[in-house]
């Protein structure tokens, strides 16, 4: 059995003729070669054989229909990749929106006074505060890094006028 086959070589552009033949030409068949497994060649002659139809017919319409189901299924999963990305966007808008940044020195529920050893920086003005200097680190029940603060900024303690 002997097939008209098109051959395009890498080193020859396709011609593309605006001519009648040049859709017919198109619009032909092509054969495709392809090596398989005897199994498989097996299972679809038998299958075309129960159908009465040729093999190249079935092999033709399993192609034909594992693209269909494949482009339906990228389509299928763009969309839903899609869906959950709007959706993943909308709850982190709605969580920032819920959580307003909490200030570091509101978790604090007293102050120790002390000399610091090392520089460090106020948590709440910013100003820095050199080795030696009097600071109040911030005592929490919540985990983080250690709080300082000036001077200027620790709390003072109110003078209560009926005491004194």
């Amino acid at each position: 059995m002997y097939h008209d086959v098109t051959r395009n070589h890498a080193s020859e552009p396709p011609r593309v003729e605006p001519t009648e033949s040049a859709t017919a030409d198109q619009r032909k068949e092509r054969v495709l070669h392809t090596r398989i497994p005897a199994v498989l060649e097996m299972e679809l002659k038998r299958f075309a054989e129960n159908l009465k139809v040729p093999v190249s017919n079935v092999v033709r319409t399993i192609l034909e229909d594992a693209l269909s189901v494949a482009d339906r299924a990228t389509g299928r999963v763009e969309a839903e990749l899609q869906a959950a990305a709007r959706k993943a966007t909308e709850q982190r808008e709605s969580l920032r929106t819920k959580l307003k940044p909490r200030a570091v020195i509101e978790d604090v529920f007293g102050y120790q006074p002390l000399v610091l050893a090392h520089a460090g920086r106020c948590a709440s003005c910013g100003e820095t505060l050199p080795r030696g200097a009097q600071a109040w680190m911030g005592l929490r029940d919540t985990p983080g890094p250690r709080i300082f603060v000036c001077s200027a900024c620790a709390p003072r303690p109110e003078v209560d006028v009926a005491h004194e």
